[in-house]
Parts: C-alpha cells; structure tokens; sequence
C-alpha cells in the first residue's frame, strides 16, 4: 500500500444552508476543511495510507475536527493537541450572477502555533512515498512556513517525492513577511508543483506575462522541479464553469480536452480534488497524460458534491473520463 504525508491547517467550515446570502441568515452548517487534508482525504478513499499533519486545540471542536479526519480514512497519530483556538472560515454560496465568498477567522489557531521542532521528521517519514503541502501553510504564520520547511527538507533528505500547490492567498500573508520571502526554498524542494503564472509571480517577485515565461524561470532555477501543472478554468457564471488543465515538464506539454460544469453545486475543494487525483495517478505510474486526465475528471466531479472533501470511487472518476456520467445506475 502506498503511503502519503499532507500537511496544513484543518479548519471550520460555517456556511447558510440554501444559497442564503449572510445578511440572510439565522442558522450555520458545520462543515470541516482544509486544503492538504482534503487532498488527503481523497487519496484514502482510493486505498492509499495517509497521515496528516495539523494541530487542533484541546477541547470539543479540536477533537472533532481529528474524528472527521479518522471518518474520511485518515490516519491522525501525528496530530498535535495543544493551545490555541480552532480556525474558521464562513462561506456565501453563490449562484448564477452571485459569486461566493469567503470569510477567515483563523488568527492564532492551534496549528498556526505549531513549527514542528523537536520532531524526528526523517523517523516519521520513513516509508512514505509521497509529501503534499500548500502555500496556504507558510501564508499563516512563521511557526507553520518553519514546519513546512523542517518535513520538506527531510522529505527531500529521503528522496521522497514532494507535490505543492502554490495556491497564493493575499489576505493570508499578514504576519510580516512576504510570499517572495518564504516560499523559492519550499518550492527548490518541491518536485512537482501546482501554480498559474499570479502563483509564481508573487512567490518570486516576479512580473511573467504568460505561464511560459514562468515555466522557463523556473525549471531554470528550480533543479529538483520536475513538473508544473495548472488548471485553467473559464467562469461563465457562479453555476456555469469550463475547465482544462495543463502539465509541463522542461521539454514538453500536455493538456486536456475543456468539459463544462453545470450546475456547480459546490466549488470548495475542487482544487483539493485535482490535486489528489494527480497524487494518485503519478503514484500509480500513470503517464503523465493520464495523470492529468484523471485529475481534471476529479476536479469536474467535486463540483457537483456539498463540502470541501471528494467522495468518489475509481469507477466513477472514470465515468466521467468516458463522457458516460450522469446516468442513474440501477
């Protein structure tokens, strides 16, 4: 069995049931997400062992948060309880014109307290085959950007291969220092990554006008980067998307056929989901090609389920790559 290490913050989820706007509403749905451990959530639903990094504060929430992970398949040994508060995120659904919107509540969590130091980080990856970090980790805080890089750099001590999705958040970087600052080390450890040219040009203070700009820039000064993937995503409205993605390597590209999403029942996670569906089909030495098949198949499939995890079989996912989804099956 295959064995993936994810890392980063798992957070609360508040949203008004039923498209309402805020303003609108008396009551919240709980939900719980965060952007690796959803990755990791897809990948052990497909069979594949793995552990998640994070902290939670010791009380209720805390401790709920670490049994929605164990219910999604996930191991949580490496969870760490400690002070601190659970950090939060209220969602607005959008629907045609309306677009959603995303609320952070999540100054001073448990997890952005946590820098990992005193941990045997080469012991605990011992017979992992995979690591998957975010940007969205070293936006939060200097405690979380030093945990990324200890388990990154031992990764790398390993020789295990390492996904990040650079996944560049503005409103996230407010503790001092800049995603230019933090993020070239973590991503000269980083074998494949995840980025649109605004990724890259903020997390290296760059001005690339198109992704071959940056695709250039960073195989040059990137030595252990062996693959850049994006998704391209075309918005009709907040219920109507189209979507393709692209993987580059030094000397060659590949891209996938464009497929429409509508309606959009849920957009949160759908990045999640194209992440573990790449993870899972590079682990599975898939081409390239097919890799990037199988990942849009799961992103265009997350749209279409409530809450930020993906929940779907191998079966499915291939539905979808044969143009064959949507039927009922009796």
């Amino acid at each position: 069995m295959k064995s993936v290490l994810t890392l980063g913050e798992v957070m609360l989820r508040l949203s008004p049931p039923n498209h309402q706007r805020f303003a609108q509403a008396t009551s919240l749905d709980l939900e719980f997400g965060g952007s690796e451990a959803n990755v990791g959530a897809a990948l052990a639903n497909w069979g594949i062992q793995v552990r998640h990094v994070t902290a939670f504060p010791d009380n209720d929430l805390g401790h709920a948060a670490a049994a929605h992970l164990r219910k999604n398949g996930i191991d949580d040994a490496l969870i760490q309880f400690s002070r601190g508060r659970m950090g939060l995120y209220f969602l607005e659904h959008g629907a045609a014109s309306r677009g959603s919107r995303i609320i952070y509540d999540r100054a001073g969590s448990s997890f952005s307290r946590f820098d990992g130091a005193g941990i045997d980080w080469k012991e605990v990856l011992k017979n992992t085959d995979w690591v998957h970090w975010s940007g969205i980790s070293p936006a939060i805080s200097q405690e979380a950007a030093d945990l990324v890089y200890r388990i990154l750099q031992a990764a790398n001590a390993l020789n295990i291969p390492v996904s990040g999705d650079l996944n560049y958040r503005s409103n996230l970087w407010n503790y001092g220092k800049q995603a230019h600052e933090i993020m070239p080390d973590l991503m000269g450890m980083t074998q494949v990554i995840i980025a649109g040219t605004r990724d890259f040009n903020q997390c290296l203070n760059r001005d690339f006008k198109t992704i071959d700009e940056a695709k250039s820039f960073t195989f040059d000064t990137l030595p252990k980067l062996q693959m850049i993937v994006r998704t391209e995503r075309q918005i009709h409205s907040a219920s109507h998307n189209d979507l393709a993605a692209h993987l580059y390597t030094k000397d060659q590209e590949q891209s996938t056929e464009t497929i429409s999403v509508q309606p959009i029942i849920d957009r949160v996670g759908t990045g999640d989901a194209f992440a573990g569906g790449l993870i899972y089909s590079l682990l599975m030495n898939k081409s390239p090609k097919q890799s990037l098949d199988f990942a849009l198949a799961c992103s265009v499939y997350k749209h279409s389920i409530p809450g930020d995890v993906l929940i779907a079989s191998i079966e499915e996912i291939e539905e979808v790559l044969r143009g064959n989804s949507g039927a009922i099956k009796r």
